[in-house]
């Protein structure tokens, strides 16, 4: 294990923990860069001359941990949902960044009574703070509030390991506090992320979660065009992405996430999906991989 990321897997406190904490295992990708960097320094030790050479390797390697990180639905850093676990059948997931906002979440709220859906909204922390009745709302109608740090900085993915567990562990706390149920998921700001986040994730026991598809509905005006993005090919399984935070107007001045969550929720009923919270699909998966060993058991022949 990296000497750097060791010290994060330790047990955090039971106050925030969302799931078990699990030991980390960097992926191949991950395990291929730490073995260039260890056996660049090694090569240039050993031959002075090289150190053009073992140079090179470690640009090469950290360009390819950088680009894996600005590619939000990487799983090449570590386990990253970015659709729905296989069995869950017609279900889709819409979840919704950075509130909680006092205009926008409200009416966002109204439109998934409406439907009977249920979403799942990535609260930032200060937000959760300034707007607790939001939160309480949003959960006492049966959405679930998972993590999306403190802060949301813009520059998350630029922070070394013990900031990142900083950010997320005070989001985390708050989150608790305000629902009294720990969040299972993470979302990066912006879904940017770098090779610290996932020992972090294990320690705390949360789960990266990003998206099939996005509607850019934070800087797209037009309504319009954010719903035929999200719609264009929705298939069961589909994680989707919309902002009540920070969302856009169009030329009346109305959030753009408004109607393009309207005309998502009316196409989904229309093609016969339904909407599931994250944590819902989580506690779904569990269940069938519980039930799938006692169902084989039982399904063998008897021994002689």
């Amino acid at each position: 294990m990296n000497p750097t990321l060791a010290p994060l897997v330790s047990r955090p406190s039971s106050a925030i923990a969302a799931g078990a904490p699990r030991r980390w295992r960097p992926t191949p990708a991950l395990a291929a860069i730490i073995a260039v960097h260890a056996g660049a320094a090694v090569f240039a030790a050993a031959q002075p001359a090289s150190w053009p050479y073992a140079l090179a390797a470690i640009v090469v390697s950290h360009a390819i941990a950088v680009a894996a990180g600005l590619w939000p639905r990487s799983a090449l850093l570590g386990p990253n949902w970015t659709r729905l676990p296989e069995h869950v059948g017609a279900q889709i997931a819409i979840t919704i960044d950075d509130g909680p906002d006092p205009e926008v979440t409200p009416q966002v709220l109204d439109l998934l009574d409406r439907y009977e859906a249920r979403a799942t909204f990535f609260c930032i922390g200060e937000r959760a703070l300034r707007h607790p009745a939001l939160v309480a709302s949003i959960v006492a109608r049966g959405h679930s509030v998972e993590n999306h740090s403190q802060r949301h900085r813009h520059y998350f993915s630029l922070l070394g390991p013990r900031a990142i567990r900083r950010e997320i562990e005070a989001a985390q706390r708050t989150l608790t506090e305000s629902t009294g149920t720990a969040p299972l998921f993470f979302r990066a700001p912006a879904g940017l992320r770098n090779p610290f986040l996932e020992p972090v994730l294990c320690a705390l026991g949360l789960q990266l979660a990003s998206w099939t598809r996005r509607g850019f509905d934070t800087r797209a005006s037009d309504a319009a065009l954010v719903a035929e993005r999200l719609l264009r090919g929705l298939a069961p399984r589909d994680i989707v992405l919309l902002h009540d935070g920070n969302a856009a107007r169009d030329e009346q001045g109305r959030p753009v996430i408004l109607d393009a969550l309207e005309t998502v929720l009316r196409g989904a009923r229309d093609a016969g999906l339904s909407c599931v919270t994250l944590r819902a699909a989580l506690a779904s998966a569990r269940a069938f991989s519980s039930a799938a060993p006692a169902a084989e058991a039982e399904s063998a022949p008897p021994t002689r």
